[in-house]
């Protein structure tokens, strides 16, 4: 129940507050510090013949740096609701449901107003692939495969671990979704060095990928059965074992395709499409997808709020 409780309260707070400019310009962001031990980590071992096993020294020293210090101060948090709004306090930069929003919201209001050269701008700040190469719907398409993705691994995944093992679960999970984003590529640099950080991923999105999906069916109403539909049938043709089911269901709920070819610097992607037989997006399609985000974050919001119910009963 008090993990529970602490989510909601992050939840809450990211909601209304986001992450102030004020703050991060003071005291930066925990995913940033995550960083910079990466980025140090990266330098001093991705070399040599055991590149492999440097990678798992690293994943395993990041994701110890995040949780033990977590796991140490839940343990300290006076009891009560001082140990919940505490908790919640500190998990709350682990949230990202408002910047995730207000990213593609960026995209959305150019592209809307048929100002494309803002919205490629805009699109840039969220997506790898080369913005100028992108028409009205390539933008549609990137900013609402972001979304899908990111309601997993940026808000859903963390509030899982969160629920389940409080501030060290919230905290190690955005270690290893930092470590992914940075060293778990498929290149000359970073296949070796990067692999069991990106296999870790893999594992612990594995069950919040899926869960987004479902939020996805449940908050599309009677464009549920379409998007789960979707989802069942397209979402292991996607390259990620977990990124494909929240954006086959977005896609299926909104009755549009997402993913397929893309260009990413010189090098072109035969992506298979997901929900293939329906139209590209238009830029209204932005507008209805952020719709269906915020209900689908709604429903995660009481289904914690129900687990968080059910835990007081016992």
């Amino acid at each position: 129940m008090t993990f529970a409780l602490m989510m909601l309260v992050a939840m809450a707070l990211d909601v209304a507050l986001g992450w102030p400019v004020g703050l991060f310009t003071r005291i930066g962001h925990p995913v940033t510090w995550l960083g910079r031990l990466i980025s140090a980590l990266e330098v001093r071992l991705n070399h040599g013949a055991n590149r492999r096993l440097h990678g798992v020294m690293t994943a395993l020293i990041v994701i110890a740096a995040a949780a033990l210090p977590a796991a140490i101060v839940q343990t300290l948090l006076p009891p009560g609701w001082p140990r919940i709004l505490i908790g919640g306090l500190l998990a709350w930069p682990f949230v990202a449901l408002r910047s995730m929003h207000d990213h593609v919201a960026a995209v959305a209001r150019p592209l809307i107003a048929g100002d494309l050269a803002a919205a490629r701008q805009a699109v840039s700040m969220i997506v790898g692939r080369d913005p100028s190469r992108l028409d009205e719907a390539g933008v549609a398409r990137a900013a609402l495969e972001s979304l899908a993705e990111n309601s997993s691994d940026g808000i859903i995944a963390p509030l899982f671990w969160g629920v389940i093992a409080g501030l060290p679960g919230i905290a190690a999970y955005k270690a290893i979704n930092t470590l992914d984003s940075m060293i778990g590529h498929r290149n000359d640099r970073y296949e070796q060095f990067g692999w069991a950080s990106a296999r870790i991923d893999d594992l612990v999105n594995l069950l919040p990928a899926r869960i987004t999906g479902v939020l996805f069916g449940l908050a599309a109403g009677r464009g549920g059965a379409r998007a789960l539909d979707a989802m069942e049938r397209d979402a292991r043709a996607h390259r990620s074992p977990n990124a494909g089911w929240p954006e086959a269901a977005l896609a299926g709920a909104l009755n549009i395709r997402l993913s397929g070819p893309r260009i990413y610097g010189d090098r072109i992607a035969n992506e298979p499409w997901l929900n293939g037989a329906a139209p590209d997006p238009v830029p209204r399609d932005l507008a209805r997808g952020l719709g269906l985000y915020r209900r689908a974050m709604a429903i995660a919001a009481g289904l914690i709020a129900s687990v968080a119910w059910a835990g007081s009963l016992f």
